[in-house]
């Protein structure tokens, strides 16, 4: 049981070494993350622009259901 796991890590490791990070390993600090940063800034930026849309048109679409159901 233990071999297995330990083969398990092991292959994980491998694995992940394999992998493309996003960030550059040769810098320091906060500097490291830009391009992490970047990208979480554009998708916030995104879900707050999309859920405007969303509300904006969610109202407008209440507004006229709403007036064409006051008329009867």
């Amino acid at each position: 049981m233990i071999t297995r796991v330990r083969n398990f890590l092991s292959e994980v490791k491998v694995e992940l070494q394999k992998a493309s990070w996003p960030w550059d390993p040769k810098e320091r600090g906060f500097r490291r993350y830009k391009e992490l940063t970047d990208s979480t800034l554009v998708v916030i930026i995104a879900m707050l622009l999309l859920g405007g849309y969303v509300a904006l048109f969610d109202f407008i679409l209440v507004n006229v259901v709403h007036f064409f159901t006051r008329l009867h």
